[in-house]
């Protein structure tokens, strides 16, 4: 870390002497209502980079600008937003815009579209909202410019575009969201900070990072994606960060959506939702209610899950704005169980478990608060929490062992937490250029109570221990308590060139107390023994995390950046004390340090050619992984070990080309669209540095060496098809680099390929979408679980059929 804080101060200090100025001219504007005349108070100014506000006069400068041609893209509550193209050819020049339901343009502006066409994908602006993404790697998915099944939450669709993204498919309506990036495992993606709406939703951000609720898709508006650089702003995850943003209400008073949807091995999903502005345009409204279930591709996979989302934001004026989310999700499922390898080739349609149950219920709470300061600083406080509960009820023998009867093993645990984020995003002048900075806090408590004893010995959902006050497993209570404070800065050394210096000061206290129950049994399984193990741990730490970004734009299709950020991630005391088979956990694992680091190059081209290429380097200091262990004479039965395995080292590629080859072979205005995308990731990930030599440059668990995706999408006016295809090439699930076990919670992942094809087209108010999963019905699978849902292989689902209708009233 030393080496990357002084290579920080050298970049720092080389990036002052560029300071420098010549040609440059001042834009004085105004901004004012098209039939009153009055000013408007507030607006945002947007042109490259740089983001300021209209004054209680309606006026805004721009200074330091290069003579030459700028996008301007003026937005404001309450207009149309309005978007030109001002040249910039003298020292001082006046920019006079009218909002409302027209726009006027003067002098040297001319009008372009309102619109940009994302084609599904973009990535986040430099300055977006509260949070500062130049010179980062960063993905804006825009899920209504794609054409996917979105009423299964199908992940492999909803981040085709997204490249080095490895993905479980566990159910068939994505009910849990398991992805990583960078050869980082996609467990219920737990290696991202996963919010919503800009807060957090897994089950607690320190010590539980897994993600039980995934938001469905067919209320969101976009997803954002933010990779490597993500830990200043949002915290100690090496992935990144995943925020799902939902839709609003509509404009009018009330506008109501209803999308029914059936499909293969009984389906069904409705999705209902109803918003609106009403109070003089002060309040905007959105709710909705979503249920699916199915019976499922597998015996013994039925699930039932009902979503309930409301959010009320109230402008009290146009400094001021409070908006209220509360999410209700329950899902009730019940698992077939895994497979060993032989199962699976075998029939990997069938199951050998039917007692197995998976329960969970989630309620997030968030009050945000945003103020508007004066022109140029703005304030946002965001406060949420948590209350949820997660049941897992079955049998955790290994999978070649028959299930017999008897008590199944019921894991419960109960989550809440609250925590509040303030920011700050000040725009200031300095040597006669614009810069951007941007400081802010968090507090975050949080507390799991973790429960394993036995059930009941039927086969229905009873979710109730047989003896509560004396656990036949555990009884642990864990605490986090986190406060941190991050400053980020976007220096504009010139129009085209920037620097982005950032530190996170973190501080992090986690405790557990309670104990696991070690029972000793005779030949005839008799209790002979009954021993409680009790701990009481309690761990601080306080720590600083450095970064910087610098960004190069030549011109308006190329943009070369590069950035460098270190990461921290605190051991999960939770998992410590599972009593399990399949899984064993070093009681004395160590936090993980590191950093990351990307150089890339991207760009538009005149909207035919949309491309991001880049290269990153993940470094961990003591991974914490899994390793093949063998259990004790006579049976040496396998298992999977938890520890600080290695040091470790990722290095690779990420690519993602899209060309628009109707416009680009016409090169005129049509109404067709022709789109070809590709991307690939490749990452080399080796364990490095490790005491166990047969560890050494053995490859990283969960790290697919490659990951290619493509498609082809038809588009013509209302009309759209998407043909798209995924292929993952084999990979390990433990650092021995087992590749087939007993018990079959190791081994390799085989290279697999999937296709799916989804068309759409909206008449009027209606729409029509349709949709086939695994096209050619292969048989495959993405992950071996220790666990629930398995243990073993867990097969992903072979071919399916949807058909969504939908109205808009």
């Amino acid at each position: 870390m030393k080496k990357i804080n002084i290579l920080i101060l050298v970049l720092l200090f080389f990036s002052t002497y560029l300071f420098a100025q010549n040609n440059r001219g001042v834009l004085l504007g105004k901004i004012t209502d098209n039939i009153t005349n009055l000013p408007i108070v507030n607006a945002q100014i947007e042109m490259d980079t740089i983001i300021i506000f209209s004054n209680k006069n309606g006026e805004f400068s721009l200074v330091a600008l290069l003579f030459k041609k700028y996008k301007i893209l003026v937005t404001a509550k309450g207009y149309n937003n309005y978007s030109a193209v001002v040249t910039i050819k003298k020292d001082t020049q006046q920019f006079f815009i009218k909002l409302g339901k027209t726009s006027i343009a003067l002098k040297e502006v001319k009008i372009v579209n309102e619109r940009e066409e994302t084609n599904g994908i973009t990535r986040l602006k430099s300055v977006d909202g509260f949070g500062i993404y130049e010179s980062k790697k960063t993905e804006l998915i825009i899920l209504k410019d794609l054409t996917i099944n979105s009423a299964t939450n199908n992940p492999r669709q909803v981040f085709s575009k997204v490249p080095g993204l490895n993905i479980w498919e566990s159910d068939q309506a994505g009910l849990q969201l398991g992805v990583g990036g960078r050869g980082l495992s996609p467990n219920r993606t737990s290696n991202f900070n996963t919010r919503q709406n800009g807060y957090d939703i897994s089950a607690d951000a320190l010590g539980y990072p897994e993600t039980y609720y995934t938001p469905p898709v067919e209320a969101l508006e976009k997803i954002e994606v933010v990779r490597g650089a993500a830990s200043l702003q949002f915290g100690t995850q090496f992935g990144g960060m995943l925020n799902f943003v939902f839709k609003k209400g509509s404009t009018k008073k009330i506008e109501v959506v209803s999308r029914q949807t059936v499909g293969s091995f009984g389906f069904f999903g409705s999705f209902n939702s109803f918003g609106g502005t009403v109070a003089k345009g002060k309040l905007n409204y959105y709710t909705f209610i979503n249920r699916k279930q199915a019976n499922g591709w597998r015996p013994n996979s039925g699930f039932e899950v009902n979503t309930v989302y409301t959010s009320f934001i109230y402008n009290f004026n146009s400094k001021t704005t409070l908006n209220f989310d509360y999410t209700f999700m329950q899902y009730n499922a019940q698992q077939p169980g895994g497979m060993t390898d032989a199962q699976f080739e075998n029939n990997p349609q069938h199951s050998f478990r039917n007692r197995n149950w998976f329960k969970v219920n989630w309620n997030l709470f968030a009050l945000t608060f945003d103020y508007q300061i004066n022109n140029k600083t703005k304030l946002n406080i965001r406060n949420f929490g948590l209350l949820s509960q997660r049941y897992s009820l079955g049998n955790l023998e290994r999978i070649f062992v028959a299930d017999l009867g008897g008590n199944r093993t019921l894991i419960q645990g109960d989550f809440s937490n609250i925590g509040s984020e303030a920011r700050v995003l000040h725009q200031y002048s300095l040597f006669n250029k614009p810069h951007t900075f941007l400081v802010g806090s968090r507090v975050y408590y949080g507390t799991t109570k973790s429960l394993q004893g036995d059930g009941s010995s039927g086969k229905d959902d009873n979710y109730n221990f047989n003896n509560p006050s004396n656990l036949e497993g555990s009884n642990y209570l864990f605490t986090n308590k986190n406060g941190s404070v991050f400053i980020e800065n976007i220096f504009r050394i010139n129009t085209k060139f920037t620097i982005t210096p950032g530190l996170r000061a973190e501080y992090i206290n986690t405790s557990s107390n309670g104990f696991y129950k070690i029972l000793s049994k005779d030949l005839a399984g008799n209790i002979i023994a009954d021993t409680n193990i009790w701990g009481d741990e309690k761990n601080s730490r306080s720590f600083i995390l450095a970064g910087i970004g610098a960004s190069f734009k030549p011109n308006s299709y190329l943009e070369i950046y590069a950035n460098i950020s270190q990461n921290y991630r605190a051991v999960n005391f939770n998992d410590l004390r599972i009593v399990n088979p399949n899984l064993k956990v070093d009681a004395n694992m160590k936090d993980e340090s590191g950093f990351s680091t990307d150089f890339g190059v991207r760009g538009n081209y005149k909207n035919l050619i949309t491309y991001d290429v880049s290269l990153f380097l993940l470094a961990y200091n003591n991974r914490i992984g899994q390793v093949l262990k063998a259990d004790l004479p006579p049976l040496y039965q396998d298992y999977r070990f938890r520890t600080n395995v290695a040091n470790s080292q990722n290095l690779g590629i990420e690519c993602f080309v899209e060309v628009d080859i109707w416009k680009l072979i016409e090169k005129t205005k049509s109404k067709n669209n022709l789109l070809v995308f590709t991307n690939i990731g490749f990452v080399n990930a080796r364990y490095i540095n490790a005491k166990d030599k047969a560890i050494e440059n053995k490859k990283v668990e969960m790290a697919p060496p490659l990951m290619l995706r493509g498609g082809l999408t038809y588009k013509y006016q209302k009309f759209s098809c998407t043909f798209q295809g995924n292929y993952v090439t084999e990979h390990y699930t433990d650092a021995t680099n087992a590749v087939r076990v007993t018990g079959a919670v190791n081994g390799i992942i085989p290279t697999y390929q999937v296709f799916d094809f989804s068309l759409g087209y909206v008449y009027k108010k209606f729409t029509i979408e349709s949709s086939c999963n695994n096209v050619f019905n292969a048989l495959y699978f993405t992950r071996r679980a220790e666990s629930y849902p398995g243990p073993g292989i867990i097969p992903s689902d072979g071919r399916s059929f949807y058909i969504t209708l939908g109205i808009r009233l």
